[in-house]
């Protein structure tokens, strides 16, 4: 279990250093384009939370209060633009930020989630486990992670944060078949053709 706490750290702490996504390259669709420009396409399961409404420099509390639904995730990276760009110190935002970079499930209201902490967050390619943990093995809780946002952008209704990542994060390549659950939340199937 440290391992995969050690690496939501990680994840996490990227986050807190605003790591974006553009909001037109989330999609529900099963069966997508792979991506130009890449040889060495990565895969996060990650779970996805949905805002209500929103705030500045919000409490955990009152974080907690904004929250809608949940979602199970895919952050996908051109991980070999990603590390170009790192090399020449330049930025990376196109390694994430690209066309069906970022298939969710649909949004289960909270009310409808039990023991979300305690929920199993999976992903298996071709039907071998490559990524599992609990949401409690996360260093920051969700209220958390919503107040550390909020104390330097304005979180606003409909904002989807995605959470951070299990350990194990890989390559998935053209026809893999990749399936994201996560228990009490939702389930979804992604081929990159």
């Amino acid at each position: 279990m440290l391992s995969i706490a050690v690496k939501w750290a990680a994840i996490l702490s990227i986050i807190l250093n605003f790591f974006t996504k553009p909001a037109d390259i989330i999609i529900t669709f099963s069966v997508l384009l792979f991506p130009l420009q890449t040889q060495k396409l990565h895969y996060e399961v990650e779970l996805v939370v949905a805002l209500a409404s929103g705030g500045t420099n919000l409490t955990r509390e009152e974080s907690r209060r904004l929250i809608y639904g949940y979602a199970v995730g895919l952050d996908m990276t051109r991980r070999d633009m990603q590390e170009e760009a790192k090399k020449n110190r330049h930025p990376w935002s196109l390694s994430k930020g690209f066309d069906n970079a970022c298939p969710i499930s649909a949004i289960r209201p909270a009310s409808e989630v039990e023991d979300l902490e305690q929920s199993l967050i999976t992903l298996k390619v071709n039907g071998n486990v490559r990524q599992s943990g609990r949401i409690s093995d996360m260093i920051w809780s969700i209220p958390e992670i919503i107040s550390a946002l909020s104390q330097s952008v304005t979180v606003r209704a409909g904002d989807l944060i995605m959470t951070g990542t299990p350990a194990s994060v890989g390559q998935v390549n053209p026809h893999d078949v990749m399936e994201a659950s996560c228990d009490n939340v939702g389930h979804m199937t992604v081929t990159y053709q």
